[in-house]
């Protein structure tokens, strides 16, 4: 360790030794459960480039191993499909968002999924897919500025951000649903072993001539897990970290991709507005539960040891 006031990880034998081991373990643990794949060897091979590289590039890939933790939970599911332990909510989630945000037209109830699908236009498409490709991008690129710039909020915005999915993992597992575009695709029958499915996206690929949202859905975890939709979730911690920050204008750009990431996800066929709602509160529940940890003397030991390896 350093002795300047901060706790820099170091190359020694005994580091090297435990980055090893969990190299190792990971790959292992990821054969057994999900298959080689190979995003796994991408992924340790960025974590132990960066690690070894430079104390700075260490200290930002030990900030990010946060994460890289949601991530290997998030593959990990796939081991583990939620229709195994619950019964999947196909019929009663689609009536109960016709019930409460049904449209009527042509003398027809419909959701908004169904409505917005007759409404669809190749300029919509487009606008819609550039929003809903920010879901991921825009919360990591905010992390990395916090990161260079804050990381006193960095660390809550991605424990934050990680105790948000956990809260909505559990959801999963409590609450099996499926999206609209299986309601659309399959009715109201169970079918296991679904493949994850573009829906309304697909209009996007097709307007480019591109595969990049086939490429995404491709590695989905489960298709049964529409309820929250953490899609909205995402943009409402950047928000609420952004507003921490005292961002200004940045903030009216995160409002918009937020607003812009929930229209898409009704518009696309991926979610309901229940399971918006249902991303937006957990959200809100992972802000005011994490804001509430931080008066534990283990979070603040805890949040002060992690500031001190990677400042």
């Amino acid at each position: 360790m350093a002795n300047d006031g901060t706790d820099e990880i170091q190359i020694n034998a005994k580091n090297i030794s435990i980055v090893s081991a969990i190299s190792i373990a990971y790959l292992l643990l990821s054969y057994l459960l999900v298959g080689f794949k190979s995003d796994q060897l991408v992924l340790l091979g960025i974590f132990n480039i960066c690690f070894y590289a430079t104390p700075t590039t260490r200290k930002f890939i030990l900030g990010f191993s946060i994460f890289i933790v949601y991530w290997v939970i998030f593959d990990y599911m796939k081991a583990f499909p939620n229709y195994n332990y619950k019964a999947v909510a196909i019929g009663e989630l689609y009536h109960a968002e016709k019930h409460f945000f049904g449209i009527h037209f042509n003398n027809a109830i419909l959701t908004p999924n169904e409505y917005l699908y007759l409404k669809r236009t190749a300029f919509i498409d487009v606008v819609a897919g550039l929003f809903y490709l920010c879901w991921i991008p825009v919360p990591l690129a905010f992390a990395a500025y916090l990161f260079f710039k804050n990381k006193h909020l960095f660390l809550r915005f991605s424990l934050t951000f990680v105790l948000v999915n956990m809260l909505g993992f559990i959801i999963y597992y409590a609450y099996p649903a499926a999206p609209p575009w299986y309601v659309q695709l399959h009715g109201f029958q169970f079918i296991p072993l679904t493949q994850g499915n573009m829906a309304g996206l697909a209009r996007f690929d097709q307007f480019f001539h591109i595969n990049l949202f086939k490429g995404i859905y491709a590695k989905g975890s489960n298709v049964f897990a529409a309820m929250p939709s953490l899609h909205s979730s995402y943009p409402v911690i950047v928000l609420y970290y952004g507003i921490k920050n005292r961002l200004g204008m940045v903030n009216v750009l995160f409002a918009i991709v937020m607003v812009g990431i929930w229209f898409t996800a009704v518009y696309a066929s991926h979610h309901y507005i229940l399971d918006v709602l249902a991303g937006i509160s957990c959200a809100s529940l992972g802000i005011l539960l994490f804001n509430m940890s931080l008066s534990s003397p283990f979070m603040k030991k805890f949040l002060l040891r992690y500031e001190q390896i990677i400042r």
